[in-house]
């Protein structure tokens, strides 16, 4: 009888030679690894070789149990969509992307004729320009600020712009022009938009020639008071500039700089972005259990798979610097690929020269420093992880755990959550929400039970080592139940009960009593010391989930809250309702909307337009 491997060798041999995506699976079904092939057939059969070198492939080829593919025209659309199925499925053995921050941008766009600009975490093929990404969303607010205060664009939304008679605060106190009530033109209000961009692109010079133009010419019409503000401009964007890091001077195009280390205990690799001559900052990715340094381990492969991903998402610039050399090959497929997604290609070149291996320098420091942190958190974490592994005698390291809870208020709106922490640290584009279908009234442990339910029916998602319960040990046996019920009494499940205050009412010292945590067949609870790493990655795991639940129920109270506001306005259809709650989001930002900015709608008419504006406004006089 053929081994299961001798029996993928022969399917292997009939792939087709074309270009494509190949997916490996393992005995559950999960797809456990995703490669590009210009060949599959000869991508894929190299795989069954006697002797791999790399370790990783060698555990690989003893967990894959079938190997599906998926054709593609050509070896570009194969790199594009291994990068979408790495992102969906995330597989154990590709090297991936676990960051779950999504750092933030400046956009604008440009198709507005009165622009402004506004923070956004995903970069869009949608004709706006985007300028990042930033270390913090504090930082992308900040910039926003200083750019509206010292240049006068707008902040307001541009339903609230729409619905403008006269103008608003932010005119009254000096920071906004007015472009609601066309106190200022298209024009002129398109010079100081220039002005931004020319400061989001670094180009000091021509912004400071600029300003210093207007100004004098403000001041030679003695419109002495304008001329002081444009002189306060040029003080506060100079402030600005000598706060930044300059690594190159003139340099009117984007960089970004990539370094990597790393040893056993992972990889870190490390993206510094220079715009305009700047450094506007660096961010770390680091990948907990990868050795870059491994005599088996192919940089070119690796960091080739690292930077499709990264750049799937994020912003390509004019140049990306490498400490290695991809090939001719790959850096022209690269930018075949990059061409693609932003219809922009981009010089990808090895660190040469001074100023190449001086960027490539700081990136490195960075890099460095940042593996450091990164090795003593996921330590710290690891031995967290490991407590609890034994704290709960579980078969596997928990690397993947999941916490659920419910809420529900006044009987009402019963919805539940799902939280994933990976390696200790929250997974959030793992986050799930539900709304209790099957279940009326207040009853958690019905409602858990259809929650596990309905989670285990989704074979795509990856197993947990361990589900955490918000609850006692009634929650706790409604878990099992739930499991036993679907065929996955397998998975781990303990239950995570809050703290108890102790001592009467009349005393004066109001004890606390430990959290407790309870498992399956055990009467007394088990308890972590307070300061035990493992202690904080359960109660952490469990009030993200109980933020979570909290989050959703007070959006569907606000949802119905808005609805039943619309339901007493006559001869407001369901069809319309929808689209007032969708457009506007609440009754507030409807009631400062104007008739035009309803009518927008397509199901509106002029009369219910009106209808809305007046009963919503004789609710308030009745308040």
């Amino acid at each position: 009888m053929n081994s299961p491997l001798a029996n993928l060798k022969e399917i292997a041999i009939k792939f087709p030679t074309d270009p494509g995506v190949y997916i490996m699976k393992n005995a559950r079904d999960k797809v456990i690894y995703v490669g590009k092939a210009k060949s599959l057939r000869a991508r894929v059969r190299s795989y069954f070789a006697e002797n791999h070198e790399s370790l990783k492939t060698r555990y690989l080829m003893q967990n894959v149990t079938g190997i599906d593919y998926i054709l593609t025209k050509t070896e570009v659309e194969a790199f594009l969509l291994e990068a979408s199925l790495i992102k969906k499925h995330r597989p154990r053995y590709n090297v991936r992307l676990k960051d779950d921050k999504s750092y933030p941008y400046i956009r604008v766009s440009l198709e507005h004729v009165f622009p402004r600009f506004y923070l956004a975490r995903r970069v869009q093929a949608d004709g706006a320009m985007y300028f990042g990404p930033y270390a913090s969303g504090q930082s992308v607010r900040e910039t926003i600020r200083f750019l509206n205060k010292t240049f006068k664009i707008r902040d307001c939304t541009d339903t609230f712009f729409k619905s403008r008679t006269r103008p608003c605060i932010s005119y009254q106190i000096g920071q906004c022009s007015a472009p609601c009530v066309e106190y200022i033109g298209a024009e002129a209000y398109g010079v100081d938009i220039e002005s931004c961009l020319n400061f989001l692109k670094g180009r000091n010079q021509k912004i400071i020639k600029d300003l210093n133009l207007r100004m004098k010419t403000a001041a030679g019409e003695e419109r002495f008071e304008a001329a002081a503000k444009l002189r306060d401009s040029l003080q506060a964007i100079e402030r600005i500039w000598d706060r930044q890091t300059v690594v190159a001077i003139d340099k009117d195009y984007d960089q970004d700089v990539i370094a990597f280390t790393g040893d056993a205990c992972g990889t870190l690799v490390e993206t510094l972005h220079v715009r305009g001559g700047r450094v506007i900052g660096s961010r770390p990715h680091f990948i907990n259990r990868f050795d870059c340094t491994a005599e088996n381990e192919e940089v070119k492969d690796w960091l080739t798979s690292f930077l499709n991903q990264y750049y799937s998402e994020n912003i390509i610039p004019d140049e990306i610097i490498l400490p290695v050399d991809l090939g001719f090959d790959i850096v022209k497929l690269l930018q075949a690929v990059f061409m693609e997604r932003q219809k922009k290609s981009a010089k990808v070149i090895l660190a040469t020269g001074k100023e190449g291996k001086k960027l490539l320098d700081l990136t490195l420091t960075n890099a460095k420093s940042h593996f450091q942190d990164a090795v003593t958190k996921a330590d710290r974490q690891a031995k967290g992880l490991a407590l609890i592994q034994e704290k709960f005698a579980l078969p596997t390291f928990p690397r993947r755990i999941e916490c659920f809870d419910i809420s529900n208020f006044q009987g009402g709106e019963n919805v539940a959550s799902q939280v994933v922490f990976e390696d200790g640290i929250p997974r959030r584009d793992d986050y799930r929400r539900y709304k209790i279908k099957t279940v009326e009234g207040t009853n958690d442990f019905a409602a858990m039970k259809e929650v596990l339910s309905r989670r285990f029916k989704h074979d795509e998602w990856e197993d947990p080592d361990l589900v955490v319960v918000d609850g006692g040990k009634g929650q706790l046996n409604m878990a099992v139940a739930a499991l036993v019920e679907i065929g996955r009494k397998d998975i781990p499940v303990i239950g995570l009960a809050k703290a108890r205050t102790q001592g009467a009412f009349h005393e004066q010292e109001i004890k606390a009593s430990e959290e407790r945590f309870f498992i399956p067949g055990r009467q007394n609870p088990i308890i972590f010391p307070h300061n035990s790493e493992a202690f904080q990655i359960l109660v952490g795991l469990r009030d993200e989930a109980h933020r979570f639940a909290i989050t959703f129920h007070r959006k569907l109270r606000g949802d119905r809250t808005l609805a039943s506001v619309l339901d007493d306005i006559t001869g407001l259809g369901e069809k319309r309702k929808k689209a007032l709650l969708k457009k506007f989001g609440s009754v507030e930002a409807i009631k400062a909307a104007d008739r035009e900015a309803l009518l927008e709608l397509p199901s509106m008419n002029r009369v219910v337009a009106e209808r809305v504006l007046l009963q919503l406004k004789e609710l308030d006089e009745e308040e």
